[in-house]
């Protein structure tokens, strides 16, 4: 069976997610089931309810490879735990990885389903997104989609460099290779400029009071 460079993204970024899933687990202080569940649910979550809207069965209910990474993940972050987990940006680094690829894959996957490209930017996003949030529930926390900072946005940008690079004709690779790249840039500078969306906040009764001053 040949393995094509979209597969190859999309094995790297289950791991990357896995980690990343695993990563954030440690800190809550789960047992190794409920670790590997974590993991799991971080890499295929977005991926599932992709293939869910396309109306196709789950991928990683017909090709086993993915439970395989999410394993070799967990086995890695079991014996690597002491040097992977005592970082404090390992969750960034992997869920960054992680977001770029799978944006990626869910792109390409919903254009190979005969979706517009609006379409797939939403499918890309969703694979990208829909893991972490999966991920935030299970930990019993405000997923990170939510807050300030930029995360879905970037899924977003991916999508557009993505439909850019297409309308500029370039080979299917590069195409591929500049869309996660944009969303990993992305991240990296709303992190490292402390970039994010503005917050919708309560409004009070006081608020009115100092307008109309």
């Amino acid at each position: 069976m040949s393995i094509s460079f979209i597969d190859i993204i999309d094995y790297i970024g289950t791991f990357a997610f896995a980690i990343s899933g695993l990563r954030m687990a440690a800190i809550k202080h789960f047992d190794w089931f409920g670790a590997f569940v974590v993991g799991l649910v971080t890499a295929v979550g977005g991926g599932t309810m992709r293939d869910v809207c396309l109306g196709r069965t789950p991928f990683w209910m017909e090709d086993g490879t993915y439970l395989v990474w999410t394993g070799t993940a967990f086995l890695f972050a079991v014996l690597f735990r002491k040097h992977l987990f005592r970082f404090n940006n390992t969750f960034f680094i992997f869920d960054t990885i992680g977001l770029g690829l799978f944006v990626v894959v869910g792109f390409q996957k919903a254009i190979d389903a005969g979706c517009t490209q609006w379409v797939a930017i939403i499918m890309g996003t969703m694979t990208g997104a829909a893991g972490g949030v999966f991920r935030d529930i299970l930990l019993a926390q405000v997923p990170l989609i939510f807050r300030k900072e930029i995360y879905a946005m970037a899924c977003v940008i991916g999508g557009l460099v993505y439909m850019g690079c297409n309308f500029l004709g370039l080979g299917l690779t590069t195409t591929q290779l500049a869309a996660a790249g944009s969303v990993i840039l992305t991240r990296l500078l709303a992190m490292r400029f402390d970039i994010g969306l503005p917050l919708l906040t309560e409004y009070r009764d006081g608020d009115r009071s100092e307008e109309e001053e």
